[in-house]
Formats: C-alpha cells, sequence, structure tokens
C-alpha cells in the first residue's frame, strides 16, 4: 500500500511540476511527446535508489529522511532537461526556468510523498508485532508505539525468552523455532521486533530466516547502537564486517560550521520578530508588572553555567510557590511541570500555548551560551541528577529545540532525555540540525508536550 501511495505521489508531484514550470513561463512554452517518458524514467530513478522499499523496513515512515534523495532526483531531472534542449519542451529552458523546475520538483517530492504516507498510515491496518526479548525492553517499545507520528503498530505478543526453562536450555532448536513460526501464523503477526540476548549469531540468523520465511518483517534492537548511535561506518574487512564509530565530539571545523548556521539564525530570527518582541514585552508588562524576561541558571557547554532568558510567564514569585505544588508534578524523574500550572498569568498562558516565551533565547544564541539545536538546557538540580557517560551531553551548547523538543518535554523521564541527548551529539550533522528545525515547526504549532 505505501509502495503504491508514493509511486502515485511522486507522479503527481513530477507532472505537476512540468505542468507550472510551462504554464507559469513568460514565454509561450509546450510540453513535447517525449516529455511523457520523463515520468516513468524518474519513477526508476526513484526505485534504484531504494526510495520505494523504505516502509517496509521500517517501523516509523517519515519523509523528511528522504529529503537529501529526493534533491539529488530533483537535481539530476532539472539538469537533464535544462540540457536537452527542445526535446522535453519545444523550445530549451533558460536559467531561471530551470531553477523554478528544480524547486517544484524537490517540494512537490516532499509534499507528495508526506501527504501519500499519511492516506497510507490512516487506511493501512495497525501493524501487528511480536516482541521477543526482556521486559524492560518491551515496555519500552510499546510506549515509543504509542503516540508517536508516522507509526501505526502494536504490541500483540510478547516472548519473553529468559522466563521459560525449556528456551534458557534449548536455544533456538528447530522445535523452538518451529514454535516460534506456528505462533506468528496463529497471532497473524506482521512483524517481530527483537532484542538480542547472548546467543550465538547463528542462532540469531536462524532466527531471522524462520521469520523472514513466512512473511514476517523483522527489526532488531542493537545494543550497541544503544551507546554509540547511528554514527558508524561499515567496513569489509576482506569478507569480515567492522563497524568504525566515529569521533564523538565535533572537529573545529564541524563546530565552525555549526556556529555560523547558529548566528545566521538567531540573527535573522531577531531581524523578523523585532516588532513582535517589542508587542510581546509590553503585553507582560502591562499583565501584573514585575520584569519583562525571565532568567534563570542553567547548566551549559562542559558544565559553564549561563543565564537562559525567557519571557515571564508566570507570577512574580512563582519560584517561593513551588514546593507548595510539587504533589501536582506531571513529569517524571527529576523535571517538574504542571500543565495547569495556577502560578502562570493570562498572558502567559497565551505565550506557553504558542512557544513565544522562548524567542528571547534567540539572544543567548548570538551571545554564544546557546545554540539553535542542542541538548535540553537542564537547571541545576536536574543537572545534578546526570552521571557517567550521559554528562558527555554538556560536548554541545544546549539547544532551544532539540530531538526531546519533539518527543514533548513532560513526556519523556529525566534518564531517557539525557540518553536522546548523547545519542544526538554522537550523531551529530548540520543535516540532523535542520530536520530538527523543520520538525519542530509542526510540534509547536500542533501544542504537543506544552
Amino acid at each position: 500500500m505505501f509502495r503504491r501511495m508514493l509511486l502515485v505521489g511522486d507522479v503527481v508531484a513530477i507532472v505537476g511540476a512540468f505542468v507550472l514550470t510551462v504554464e507559469l513561463s513568460r514565454r509561450s512554452l509546450a510540453l513535447t511527446w517525449a516529455a511523457a517518458a520523463g515520468v516513468p524514467i524518474l519513477v526508476v530513478c526513484a526505485k534504484l535508489t531504494g526510495l520505494y522499499d523504505r516502509d517496509e523496513t521500517l517501523l516509523r515512515k517519515t519523509t523528511l529522511d528522504e529529503a537529501p534523495k529526493l534533491f539529488q532526483l530533483a537535481t539530476l531531472c532539472a539538469l537533464v532537461a535544462w540540457l536537452a534542449g527542445g526535446l522535453i519542451t519545444h523550445r530549451p529552458l533558460d536559467r531561471h526556468e530551470a531553477l523554478f523546475l528544480w524547486l517544484a520538483l524537490a517540494g512537490g517530492l516532499l509534499l507528495a510523498r508526506a501527504a501519500s504516507r499519511l492516506v497510507a498510515l490512516r487506511i493501512a491496518p495497525t501493524e501487528r508485532c511480536l516482541f521477543i526479548g526482556d521486559e524492560v525492553s518491551a515496555e519500552t517499545i510499546r510506549s515509543k508505539l504509542t503516540g508517536c507520528g508516522g507509526v501505526k503498530a502494536e504490541v500483540v505478543a510478547h516472548l519473553d525468552l529468559d522466563k521459560v526453562s525449556s528456551w534458557s536450555t534449548d536455544g533456538f532448536s528447530r522445535e523452538r523455532l518451529g514454535e516460534i513460526r506456528d505462533l506468528t501464523q496463529t497471532l497473524d503477526v506482521h512483524r517481530a521486533i527483537i532484542a538480542p540476548r547472548s546467543v550465538d549469531g547463528g542462532e540469531m540468523l536462524n532466527l531471522v530466516r524462520t521469520l523472514k520465511a513466512v512473511g514476517v518483517r523483522v527489526s532488531v534492537l542493537p545494543r550497541l547502537l544503544e551507546v554509540v548511535g547511528s554514527s558508524v561506518e561499515f567496513d569489509d574487512l576482506h569478507g569480515v564486517t567492522v563497524m568504525g564509530v566515529r569521533r564523538f565530539e565535533l572537529t573545529r571545523s564541524s563546530a565552525a560550521f555549526k556556529r555560523v548556521f547558529d548566528l545566521f539564525g538567531a540573527g535573522l530570527g531577531l531581524l523578523a520578530v523585532s516588532p513582535l518582541l517589542l508587542v510581546i514585552a509590553v503585553a507582560v508588562k502591562l499583565d501584573g508588572g514585575g520584569p519583562v524576561f525571565f532568567r534563570q541558571w542553567r547548566v551549559g557547554r562542559h558544565g559553564k553555567r549561563f543565564q537562559m532568558l525567557k519571557f515571564r510567564t508566570m507570577v512574580v514569585d512563582a519560584e517561593s510557590l513551588k514546593d507548595s505544588l510539587r504533589h501536582r508534578n506531571e513529569a517524571q524523574e527529576g523535571l517538574f511541570k504542571i500543565k495547569a500550572d495556577p502560578r502562570v498569568t493570562r498572558v502567559g498562558r497565551w505565550l506557553r500555548s504558542s512557544a513565544l516565551d522562548e524567542l528571547p533565547q534567540l539572544w543567548n544564541i548570538v551571545r554564544g551560551e546557546m545554540s539553535l539545536v542542542g541538548p535540553r538546557p537542564l537547571v541545576i538540580d536536574e543537572d545534578r541528577r546526570i552521571e557517567g557517560w550521559h554528562r558527555r551531553r554538556l560536548e554541545l551548547m544546549p539547544g532551544m529545540t532539540g530531538p526531546w523538543q519533539i518527543l514533548g518535554p513532560a513526556r519523556v523521564p529525566l534518564k531517557e532525555m539525557v540518553a536522546i541527548d548523547y545519542l544526538y551529539i554522537a550523531n551529530w550533522s548540520l543535516w540532523t540540525d535542520i530536520k530538527i528545525l523543520l520538525r519542530t515547526i509542526p510540534h509547536v504549532l500542533g501544542r504537543k508536550g506544552l
């Protein structure tokens, strides 16, 4: 279903991009019959680059991760159309028309694929999953499958091998594999999620082959990647696969690129919203008086403390009332958050729901204390709870947004949040920052996690 919907979306996007280019051209352009051959050629190119096969292996269907390949496909198409002379259009495209075609293709493919996946997720049946592994991992997967965008799956059965004595002694024998095969067919399982324990690699391979033989998709929780993330390069050492782990900290050039990106984004943002900042400042001042800004000590890069700026959204003596409200705390493991906090002012409630109270942090970015994207800046009491390798999260400057923001900070326990921050640093790239910023926009507009 997903492949067919994506195919329809791609065809609509390609045809629409060419039609728009021709119709909006100032010259009297017209498509030739040869242009019709461009559609199947582009579809074949998308197939060869794996753009129709990802969804079968993934639990979470997302379009943004495909953006680099889609941009490459759009670039190749626009370049060929420009160099082809009068083959596709009855007269050659000029530079402006070729640029418009490229933008229309790139944007159209992204939007059409996102819409296609949204439709497919709505009409597709829920993916039935069998979890094979320990109870803790099973609970983690169950929580991740509920309430997350791009996912429509549920765990219908859990097989904990450590709790069955015969499994712990026999391992993945032929009889046990037969039992698993029969179980998947009886329960109509679509996918098996495996959390490997200390078993022989050959036994695990036999398990995967058994599941694949009856048409069950397989996902594996790799234990090593909980620490190093996906920041690995696969190295073929004459028939033996070795994973090379990239350096954890940013190189000087990468840090420079990130800083330039932050300065450009924060500077442009301050110029764009400066009138809005003035209006908000006046509204906060008129709503009960008191200071316009709320300054709070946070722990930044390398443990250096700084004062994070926000528009004040609570009454002036909010901190002194915190202890009396701890029994209403809705967050977990050290975080403090109340959905209907009585300390919030009228203007503050609107600022929080729209996330506009965070805008002064753009100045923290200009001052070099924060980044657009990074680990969540923790208050001092929260930071004291972070121990061991999780403290490597302080290798980067804290961010206005980050992977924790997309998940919803009120729903993520502190221990899980710092692990997410660690993996963000281990896998950092400029494209990762751009993806998080783009995913933050609909998250804020949908008022999730607030």
